[in-house]
């Protein structure tokens, strides 16, 4: 068990103090007054950015998966040969001043790409307002990491006109987000809170099984525990799973599953959850499993993502670990 105390004493930083704030900060970043933006005849959409600015890009792909636009993701330093100058270049760096995105951002420019920018200062926007690139300036909140919502919403509303989704459920979804805070905020410290409970059971290395529509949530999961709660974490698609990632199970580990599913996957995948659900059972191996919402793919994605955030969170503090610093993230970017 942990209390309030143990959380204002252990993260230091107060970074569950903006997780506590996600639901507001959605709202007011969803009715803020940025500019839309509009490009014509894109085909093409390329999402770049790393870690918590990464997790926007898997977040938008998987939004954009049933539609006819050709989405890449790009964590790293070079874009996909496949771009053009009718390609819609999306560039996010929560603090600006990301090596990888700001390497990305100069190729684009220099093939003539359709770009648009998010950040919340830093080089990117000097680079931005030197080469007259198109940009939102946008808060940052605590951390990249702990900033998700705030840019989430932001650039939903700055891109509406090229994001596919009705206004009712982006609403539907902050209204959503606002119920669950309800049961995993700081001040609900009980086995009926969703994110706790998760967290008071995670006792050994997770390995998070997740289906393809919710790929951007496992991975997010996975880096908000490694942040976070500073252990490592595994994921595997549970279809493929069931080729390969299964057969390790026939002996004792440190690895317990997390079985991530959505109310609405496809019917196979659903019996896949069924099988290895029995298959655990059978043998002994305890499991958690953790359901989406209902509602649009906006609103199970970003609530799934608040609940396993707040998870990671509770985790560190359950092990004494503070969330907030991430010092060997520093100690390799004092290295670039």
């Amino acid at each position: 068990m942990i209390e309030k105390s143990d959380i204002e004493r252990i993260d230091t930083q107060k970074i569950f103090k903006i997780y506590d704030e996600w639901p507001k900060i959605a709202k007011k970043s969803y009715y803020s007054k940025l500019e839309i933006v509009d490009f014509e005849k894109v085909n093409h959409i390329v999402f770049v950015g790393m870690g918590g600015s990464g997790s926007l890009g898997d977040f938008f792909s998987a939004i954009l998966s049933k539609t006819d636009l050709y989405v890449n993701v790009v964590k790293g330093y070079l874009l996909p040969k496949t771009v053009n100058k009718k390609t819609l270049v999306i560039v996010t760096s929560i603090s600006g001043n990301t090596r990888e995105t700001l390497a990305v951002l100069d190729s684009a420019k220099k093939i003539g790409c359709k770009i648009v920018a998010f950040f919340s200062g830093g080089k990117m926007e000097e680079f931005c307002i030197e080469n007259n690139i198109e940009y939102r300036k946008i808060e940052k909140h605590h951390s990249p990491r702990s900033s998700f919502v705030g840019f989430l919403y932001s650039m939903i509303q700055v891109l509406e006109l090229i994001i596919p989704v009705k206004k009712e459920d982006i609403e539907n979804s902050i209204i959503e987000l606002e119920k669950t805070r309800e049961n995993i905020s700081s001040n609900n410290l009980n086995s009926t809170n969703e994110a706790y409970h998760l967290a008071m059971s995670i006792d050994k290395i997770p390995l998070i099984y997740f289906p393809w529509g919710l790929q951007a949530v496992a991975v997010r999961f996975k880096s908000s525990l490694q942040e976070n709660a500073k252990t490592h974490a595994i994921i595997e698609d549970v279809v493929e799973a069931s080729h390969n990632g299964i057969v390790p199970w026939e002996i004792k580990s440190n690895i317990e599953p997390i079985l991530l599913q959505g109310k609405d996957d496809f019917i196979k995948t659903k019996e896949r959850w069924k099988i290895f659900e029995e298959y655990f059972n059978e043998n002994d191996i305890n499991f958690k499993k953790i359901i989406s919402r209902d509602g649009g793919i906006i609103t199970k994605l970003v609530n799934l993502i608040y609940i396993l955030d707040y998870t990671s969170i509770y985790l560190a503090i359950k092990n004494n670990i503070d969330p907030s610093p991430v010092n060997s993230i520093d100690y390799i970017k004092k290295r670039l």
